[in-house]
């Protein structure tokens, strides 16, 4: 499925899905200090199974594609930031609040840390943009992003800034129907949703870092998705899926501590 692989990428062995109890430990609040406070809100998680070579051929070296049930997943989640502050510094209205739009799978480290990798992450915010890539080694790209807020629908654009043009419009329209309520462990909204760490690589220094977030579990709804798009995929180098997403479900958000990006110590031997 992949179109284009960088020369740099390696194939590596992979096990089965990481053990429940891995991705489990990591709900509990880290002991790092607390670096950036933000909230997500009004999240619409979209996911295709695809199979775990597709994934596996597009990550750095000390990854490993995490699987449920033999099938890896690759999710498009567009939501809201809101409050994006340093710690000790108030948010600022301009610069604090934006959409985002990221691409993403989930993998775990040779350590069997559990967490999530990032294909892209688009948002209209260029001075967010700009730290996260500069000092989260992130795929940050700049979007021109609206969202409306209907009596109960989300709508959210994106268009991809590229060589100063814009691509062609995203559109993703949805509500939240049905009662919130937690992921179970071991269930697959689990395995999707209840992440609580990245990681990211420096490709020019050739280095994993990984770092961590913090909040409540999700308060989980369905979704009833009216419209969607699957051009993160393309412009990912990755195929389009043939379908509709295989599993969707939305969030109301939660408040977000972020923690500390720290070096993943590399492979020994």
């Amino acid at each position: 499925m992949i179109r284009k692989l960088r020369r740099c990428f390696k194939m590596t062995d992979y096990k089965s899905e990481l053990p429940l109890e891995a991705r489990r430990r990591e709900r509990h609040r880290p002991d790092s200090p607390v670096v950036m406070y933000q909230r997500w809100s009004e999240l619409l998680f979209l996911h295709w199974a695809v199979p775990p070579e597709v994934v596996q051929a597009g990550l750095p070296e000390g990854l490993t594609v995490d699987t449920y049930e033999g099938q890896a997943w690759i999710g498009v989640v567009p939501f809201l930031m809101h409050g994006v502050r340093p710690r000790g510094l108030p948010p600022v209205p301009a610069l604090s609040n934006f959409p985002e739009l990221n691409l993403r799978t989930y993998v775990y480290d040779h350590i069997g840390r559990p967490g999530v990798w990032f294909y892209s992450l688009d948002t209209p915010n260029s001075v967010a943009n700009w730290i996260a890539r500069t000092f989260f080694h992130l795929n940050y790209r700049t979007a021109r992003m609206e969202v409306r807020h209907g009596e109960r629908e989300i709508d959210c654009r994106s268009e991809l800034k590229q060589d100063n043009r814009f691509d062609e419009a995203q559109h993703y329209r949805w509500r939240r129907e049905g009662r919130a309520f937690e992921a179970e462990p071991g269930s697959l909204e689990f395995f999707l949703a209840e992440r609580y760490r990245l990681f990211a690589y420096d490709w020019k220094s050739r280095r994993l870092f990984s770092g961590r977030v913090h909040h409540v579990p999700y308060p989980l709804q369905a979704a009833k998705v009216s419209q969607y798009s699957k051009r993160l995929f393309s412009l990912s180098d990755l195929e389009e899926p043939d379908g509709g997403p295989d599993h969707t479900l939305c969030s109301a958000g939660v408040p977000i501590t972020v923690h500390p990006l720290a070096r993943v110590a590399p492979i020994q031997g």
